[in-house]
């Protein structure tokens, strides 16, 4: 078999190997900036597909963090509030302690007025407590939006307090949660929702001793906010037994005013004398008639507006009032109120502290997240860097070769042998 010559130009070998060279160089170099940042895509070019995996993933994980910043915020605004309704239900629980005792049957007239002053400057704690704001000025109780002292009061001639504001609980989404609570709730009384109602007790005698207790509501939706007065027209007595004629004196809510005349069942005297109020066939209240009483005494039963009101209605009554019989008067009624108040403020707290464990629920469910959205990310664009180090190795190890073999060959030249 013939062999086959053919002729190799020097140039063309030097050529050859220096571009073979730049190849490895540039190889080298790229190898080694993937190991100094330490990722395997350091341009979109290196691996387009990759570059945009991990450009969605560090958009998820700035988005997370901005919600979590966001969500960090709302999250210390209901922990104040949860912590602005448990100060109200302490100054609450005072106030119920100081009027028990300012129903006190020994006291003096002095004495009441004491416990009054004390009362309004329980009363007057409670109003800065529950028109606090957050730190960026905002109401902790403010509902849907108020103004930035959202309850106002006692109005001019009334005990009453009104919300400045829209009522409602912000609803929560999956990545927030609301940042405001619901005051309106907490504070305020609907009465065909709460049915809370106080009794104030006129005296039309001097000889009069009667008193009321606390009021009782049903079927409020029947009853629907309207307010009575009932007014002693006459006294029965017969055989050891008593009963009360009354006249009784609807206003309703939109001002229309009815009346119409009844009586209690007669009793030992003595005993409570049960007075019912209906609307058609449902009964709607019902209290008892106590002690002696005159013709002309009558009892006023009204909706509370709020819980501050009926505390001022508590304050006003013990403050004047002439003996231990109307101050217990005052102080009955209060107290069921009252005690509808605090569970009320009791549930919107309780509400508060669910709020914070789902706050806490989302930063757990968010932090998961992002550590996934890490791993993708690292797993776009990150370099192994055992793999890195072994190429950039073998790399070197290559173009130190190719330098070695391409000084040799630069040296074999005909010229080099000619003498």
């Amino acid at each position: 078999m013939a062999d086959s010559f053919y002729r190799v130009g020097t140039a063309n070998m030097y050529d050859s190997a220096i571009r073979n060279l730049g190849t490895r160089q540039k190889s080298l170099v790229d190898l080694q900036e993937n190991l100094t940042s330490g990722k395997r895509v350091v341009r979109p070019s290196d691996d387009p597909v990759a570059a945009a995996q991990a450009e969605r993933a560090l958009t998820r994980l700035t988005r997370i963090q901005a919600e979590q910043r966001q969500l960090e915020i709302q999250k210390g605004n209901v922990a104040q509030a949860e912590s602005t309704l448990g100060d109200a239900v302490g100054l609450v629980q005072e106030i119920r302690q100081a009027i028990v005792a300012a129903g006190g049957g020994t006291l003096t007239q002095d004495d009441r007025k004491t416990y009054a002053m004390q009362l309004q400057s329980l009363q007057d704690q409670l109003k800065e407590v529950i028109n606090r704001k957050d730190v960026n000025g905002m109401p902790l109780l403010g509902s849907l939006g108020s103004a930035l002292a959202p309850f106002v009061g006692p109005l001019p001639g009334a005990p009453d307090y009104v919300f400045n504001g829209l009522p409602g609980q912000g609803a929560s989404e999956g990545v927030a949660i609301a940042s405001q609570m619901d005051g309106h709730a907490a504070l305020m009384f609907d009465p065909v929702r709460d049915g809370v109602y106080t009794a104030t007790l006129a005296r039309g005698s001097a000889t009069s001793t009667m008193f009321s207790s606390a009021v009782q509501t049903s079927n409020l939706p029947q009853l629907d906010g309207a307010s009575y007065a009932l007014q002693v027209t006459g006294v029965t007595s017969s055989g050891g037994t008593t009963s009360v004629n009354y006249s009784l004196t609807k206003t309703a809510r939109d001002g229309t005013v009815t009346t119409s005349t009844g009586s209690t069942p007669a009793v030992l005297s003595g005993q409570a004398m049960p007075v019912t109020i209906t609307e058609g066939l449902d009964t709607v209240l019902q209290f008892t008639l106590q002690g002696t009483p005159a013709i002309g005494d009558t009892v006023s039963v009204a909706p509370s507006a709020s819980l501050m009101s009926s505390v001022q209605s508590a304050i006003n009554g013990i403050a004047n009032a002439p003996d231990s019989i109307l101050a217990a008067q005052a102080s009955n009624s209060a107290l069921a109120s009252i005690d509808a108040g605090l569970q009320r403020l009791s549930n919107v707290r309780g509400y508060a502290g669910e709020l914070l464990n789902r706050a806490d629920r989302i930063s757990g469910d968010q932090e998961s997240r992002s550590i996934q959205l890490e791993g993708d990310r690292s797993r776009a664009e990150d370099l192994d860097m055992v793999k890195g180090i072994s190429d950039f190795q073998n790399a070197n190890v290559g173009y130190e070769a190719a330098l070695k073999s391409y000084a040799s060959v630069q040296k074999l030249s005909l010229f080099n042998f000619i003498n």
